[in-house]
């Protein structure tokens, strides 16, 4: 059964009414460029400038990470192009249009995997944004205790909540103003920090070994477009079927890509020009660039990190509201959305008042939510790709129909890949992730303290496995799917 069905946005201010049901053809509108804004304003973020920092270390050259970096980020943005098409032929929701892989109750277990990603994305984003609001303050003598750390968060925290709860219309028209604004600012903060890039200190840095050049490559692949292929289709469900499909690829994987390139880029100049830097920002991501700021330009600079924030952050509080839909909560939509919020708001705090330092932790999250979402990306493209003709909307909803109630192959690929991936990464970032890597040594990989360990290619291989599992044992599966007369 589809649930909360609605008749989308009339004019004015309103809830958007659709839930995870397929869009009807007369709500069906836009063109694939359309998708440009909501891509590029959730990543223009000087977060991406924080990455350089991430990526230099693993202990490689400029070199190396600005080609892991760039690499991986249009890869996995690409990645999030491919997943947009289903929502094209579709027109559902991510996790919805995954049922016609899964089965419609075995696709409960991926569905809770995307809606946890999502919602610790949110809480990571909204504690950034309290983190650098504090620092801020201070700089600006206003103050940077608990109590300053707590109105900046509440107040991020429910602009993004009420976007998640109005839905898709209010939140087209709010990442197109942010994108143009977003790109003003931070090109702002580009120029005015240019005078801090010593060439010689980035000339002379060594070159890495080959293992932590592809870990790096694999932390952008997971911490840019591998975070949102569980959600590709919840913008491009809107477009005509007609569109064209590789406009929709490219313009997603563009409007996605192109902030972060640049600013990962400028990243790697800037920390690889200070050490101090570069560690600041282990502790305080966003807040350590202000360091490198006049007083003048501190609010605008504010304003391009809650801008940026609120932009990834009310993308992913929209579909972490479908992804519970999809697990059978029956609520509202908007009433999905405020669910997520209020946890994000709890998450926010054991974040930024409990965790002591925020690159660990976010690395640990990154790493290990990261592979099964990986094999859940390669079993949906497999999927995709053994598919001649368009879902059957109304059997999405039905476990009699089509698409059975579980496909055990779709759930075997998943789990084999998962448990693959995780045997291959390295994860010593808390203790409690410390059994991950169990396959390192059996493998003659050096163990978790080898030089394997770093490069965290479980990724990958939970991502090939995936793909391969469904590709070949679910072919025939798929063909009697499709035989069947709707």
């Amino acid at each position: 059964m589809a649930a909360d069905k609605g008749t989308g946005h009339r004019s004015g201010f309103s809830v958007e009414q659709n839930g995870i049901n397929v869009i009807s053809e007369s709500q069906r509108k836009g063109r694939p460029h359309d998708l440009f804004w909501p891509w590029s304003a959730a990543n223009v973020s000087v977060l991406g400038i924080s990455y350089g920092a991430f990526l230099l270390g693993f202990g490689i050259s400029f070199l190396q990470a600005g080609m892991a970096g760039a690499i991986g980020t249009v890869l996995s943005f690409l990645l999030v192009g491919f997943v947009s098409l289903a929502g094209k032929h579709g027109s559902a929701p991510t996790m919805v249009l995954s049922r016609a892989a899964f089965g419609v109750k075995g696709n409960a277990l991926p569905a809770f995997i995307s809606w946890l990603l999502l919602v610790g994305w949110e809480t990571v984003l909204v504690s950034l944004a309290t983190l650098a609001a504090a620092t801020v303050f201070g700089r600006l003598g206003w103050g940077s205790s608990n109590g300053v750390k707590v109105v900046a968060f509440i107040a991020v925290a429910a602009v993004i909540t009420l976007a998640g709860v109005v839905g898709f219309d209010w939140i087209m028209r709010l990442q197109a103003a942010l994108t143009v604004a977003l790109a003003v600012l931070t090109t702002g903060y580009i120029m005015l920090t240019m005078s801090h890039i010593r060439w010689p200190a980035i000339a002379a840095m060594p070159e890495g070994s080959v293992q932590s050049g592809i870990g790096a490559f694999v932390f952008a692949l997971t911490g840019f477009g591998l975070g949102w292929v569980n959600s590709g289709s919840d913008y491009s469900r809107y477009l005509p079927r007609s569109s064209s499909g590789g406009g929709v690829v490219a313009w997603t994987t563009l409007g996605a890509s192109v902030a972060p390139v640049i600013l990962v880029l400028y990243g790697l100049l800037l920390a690889g020009s200070d050490a101090g830097l570069s560690k600041a920002i282990g502790t305080d991501p966003i807040g350590a660039l202000t360091s490198l700021l006049p007083t003048w330009y501190l609010i605008p600079f504010s304003l391009v990190v809650v801008g940026g924030i609120v932009g990834g952050a009310v993308l992913d509080i929209y579909s972490s509201g479908l992804a519970l839909l999809t697990l059978g909560l029956r609520v509202r939509r908007w009433q999905a959305a405020l669910i997520d919020g209020v946890l994000m708001i709890i998450g926010t705090i054991i974040v930024v008042w409990v965790a002591g330092n925020f690159i660990a932790p976010f690395q640990g999250f990154l790493t290990t939510l990261g592979v099964p979402i990986a094999a859940w990306c390669g079993v949906f493209l497999a999927d995709m790709a053994l598919r001649r003709r368009d879902y059957a909307e109304e059997e999405l909803y039905d476990a009699r129909g089509r698409y059975g109630a579980m496909n055990p192959v779709a759930i075997v690929s998943l789990g084999f890949g998962t448990a693959l991936g995780w045997g291959l990464v390295a994860n010593s970032y808390a203790e409690w992730l410390s059994w991950q890597g169990y396959l390192l040594d059996p493998l003659g990989l050096g163990g978790r303290q080898g030089a394997w360990a770093s490069a965290n290619v479980g990724v990958l291989a939970g991502l090939a496995a995936g793909f391969l599992g469904q590709f070949i044992f679910a072919k025939g599966i798929v063909r009697r799917q499709e035989a069947l007369i709707p």
